[in-house]
């Protein structure tokens, strides 16, 4: 197990680890047991408290991708192309990132791979994000045998100290962007890689689908609410609505996001906020246009909500992202 090597690694505590997770032995002398999205959260939680190093994060994702998880990881080790990486990368997240939720786009000549919370565990967020922008980053240096020029964007203010960020990551570094993303152009998806094997690729694609199938693990609402909203935009979802979707009372519906420590509001205002940056950035549209396309009456009704949203204006932000 990734955390478990790593701790110690970072000569924490082990059986305080253990204990923290609720785990117990066989947990880690198994390779086939699978351990829950809530026990792996904990683990990390308790390194990110115990360990001394400012690096931990950074030093977890070093070792994360491609992993030992299973056909998944055979797929990553395979990948033939950048392109093929990032897809196994999404199609497989629940077994190789079940914590974050990768989501991919391409549009205007560039590649924006960015991170969603899965689980409900907002104060680990930024712990999260260097691990698995770390491990991506290293994983992609591995296979392509080369340094890639990564955009980092990260949904929080400049760190005082941003060392271990540039050291794991580079110093193409962007704060402040209400997205926690890695932006590249869109050249390098399809340059062949030179661990090419499209043979061994296919048939571990072929073997982690099929495992997918098989199982059934555990679902968190937060990443299919962020899907029915982005979908929705258009036609005013609501509470009420969303509800309805999951077959579920209100009631019921805001229990389950509040287990993830959320609500539907901010949810939909975190949706809003993606699609708004996603219209500014790659579609090229002014302050009306999105406004129109998100539902608004008019523009000035816009820029205060999405001040609302992110504190700033949206010219502000569009500086940000360039």
């Amino acid at each position: 197990m990734l955390a478990w090597q790593s701790a110690q690694r970072l000569e924490v505590d082990l059986v305080g680890a253990r204990k923290a997770s609720k785990l117990d032995g066989e947990d880690f002398t198994r390779p086939e047991r699978k351990i829950s999205p809530e026990q792996y959260l904990k683990l990390l939680q308790y390194l990110a408290r115990q360990s001394q190093s400012k690096d931990t994060s950074f030093i977890l994702g070093q070792h994360m991708l491609p992993g030992h998880y299973g056909s998944a990881s055979q797929a990553l080790l395979y990948a033939q192309t950048l392109r093929q990486a990032l897809q196994i990368l999404v199609q497989f997240r629940t077994d190789l990132c079940p914590l974050l939720t990768p989501r991919l786009k391409e549009e205007n000549g560039q590649v924006i791979l960015y991170w969603m919370d899965q689980w409900g565990a907002p104060e680990m967020l930024p712990f999260l994000v260097e691990m698995h922008m770390t491990a991506v980053t290293a994983m992609c240096r591995w296979l392509s045998e080369q340094r890639l020029p990564w955009r980092y964007c990260f949904n929080r203010s400049r760190a005082q100290h941003i060392e271990q960020h540039q050291v794991h990551l580079g110093r193409d570094l962007r704060f402040d962007c209400y997205l926690d993303a890695m932006i590249i152009p869109a050249e390098y998806l399809d340059l062949p890689w030179p661990r090419t094997n499209a043979v061994s690729a296919d048939i571990a694609i072929m073997h982690a689908t099929t495992a997918a199938l098989n199982q059934a693990p555990a679902q968190s609402i937060i990443p299919q609410l962020y899907d029915y909203l982005a979908l929705n935009l258009r036609c005013a979802p609501s509470l009420e609505k969303a509800a309805q979707h999951f077959d579920c009372s209100i009631a019921t519906f805001k229990r389950h996001l509040a287990r993830h420590g959320t609500h539907f509001q901010a949810e939909l205002d975190q949706v809003r906020t993606h699609m708004a940056l996603y219209l500014f950035h790659f579609q090229e549209m002014d302050n009306e246009g999105v406004a129109t396309y998100l539902g608004f009456h008019d523009a000035t009704n816009f820029r205060r909500s999405f001040k609302r949203w992110t504190g700033q204006t949206p010219s502000l932000l569009r500086l940000a992202l360039e």
